[in-house]
């Protein structure tokens, strides 16, 4: 969405971009407008008019350190390019280096909102939109969200960040559904990992989504799993996102791949938590991360503890 507060960009940083655009062919040469858009806090986007042309584009800027979250922008490129040629990213323009401004086309659509989100038809769309990028081509770049929160942690350490208390407790129901899944595993997708409605958009035709930033190879029931805590889906809402996931072939193993989904929500949380444990280390926008950090632990802590939680850990490993 374009940021009403502050319209048109000026001042150094529109010469820079500008700048920069002028070495993309369908850019150089026109005299263009950006205006920020909202959303997103490790990233800067902005919206790109060309003077007397249709076609909108919008280029992204990383924010700082952003490398320290696992963040590769030659991998987002390459996620955004495969995502596009499946028809759910954006298109690519150009990737502009040695800056890495990713420039794509602007989607046509509308946000997808919370309320939106919790209709059947939405999550269906979603998981449709879902089952694509896992079936499209492999992409460079590994996510194994487990791992990632280890990093979290010794990266936040160096930085002088005091590890919460809830973490030694995660990371005893962390093992614990690591076994679970060590006994059933499953074959490494192109994943998106971050799946907020604020990254949604809705053309009409399917569900689109924008920010490739953390994409990977890794376990396709982590976006399954991501999708649902993020938006705090219902175990009904589950079992329709994972139906319109497999499809009208019915899977004998729909058990455990429900249980899989419904651990994969702890194991987000864990990761979320720790993004923003991390990122009261190097980040420097005006946000709460301790809060941030701290609500995602809670209900990580709180959703451990329910029989569902106990009974999708035997379910998951076949038992």
């Amino acid at each position: 969405m374009i940021d009403e507060a502050d319209p048109i960009l000026g001042g150094e940083l529109r010469d820079e971009l500008v700048r920069a655009m002028q070495r993309v062919p369908e850019l150089a040469g026109g005299d263009l407008t950006l205006r920020p858009l909202s959303g997103g806090i490790t990233n800067r986007n902005f919206l790109v008019d060309v003077a007397g042309r249709r076609d909108r584009y919008v280029i992204r800027l990383a924010g700082n350190d952003t490398h320290l979250l696992g963040i590769s922008r030659e991998v987002e490129h390459a996620a955004t390019v495969a995502a596009a040629g499946v028809g759910v990213g954006p298109e690519v323009t150009a990737f502009i280096r040695p800056e890495g401004y990713l420039v794509t086309r602007f989607i046509e659509g509308s946000p997808v909102s919370d309320e939106a989100v919790h209709r059947p038809e939405t999550i269906e769309r979603v998981a449709s939109s879902l089952r694509r990028i896992h079936d499209g081509p492999a992409i460079p770049g590994l996510f194994v969200p487990l791992r990632i929160v280890e990093a979290y942690r010794a990266l936040a350490l160096a930085r002088g960040v005091a590890i919460p208390p809830e973490f030694d407790l995660a990371s005893s129901i962390a093992r614990r559904i690591e076994l679970a899944f060590l006994s059933n595993p499953v074959e490494l997708r192109p994943c998106h990992n971050d799946l907020l409605n604020a990254n949604f958009i809705d053309d009409g035709e399917r569900i689109r989504i924008v920010d490739w930033e953390y994409a990977g190879m890794g376990d396709p029931f982590f976006d399954l799993g991501n999708f649902s805590i993020n938006h705090e889906l219902t175990a009904d809402e589950d079992a329709v996102l994972l139906a319109a996931y497999d499809g009208p072939e019915r899977r004998s193993d729909q058990v455990a791949r429900l249980a899989r989904l419904t651990l994969m929500r702890t194991v987000s949380d864990f990761r979320e938590a720790m993004w923003g444990v991390l990122q009261q280390g190097i980040s420097t926008l005006d946000v709460d991360f301790v809060a941030y950090a701290a609500e995602h632990f809670d209900r990580l802590l709180a959703g451990a503890t329910t029989p569902r939680f106990e009974r999708a850990l035997r379910e998951a490993a076949g038992g």
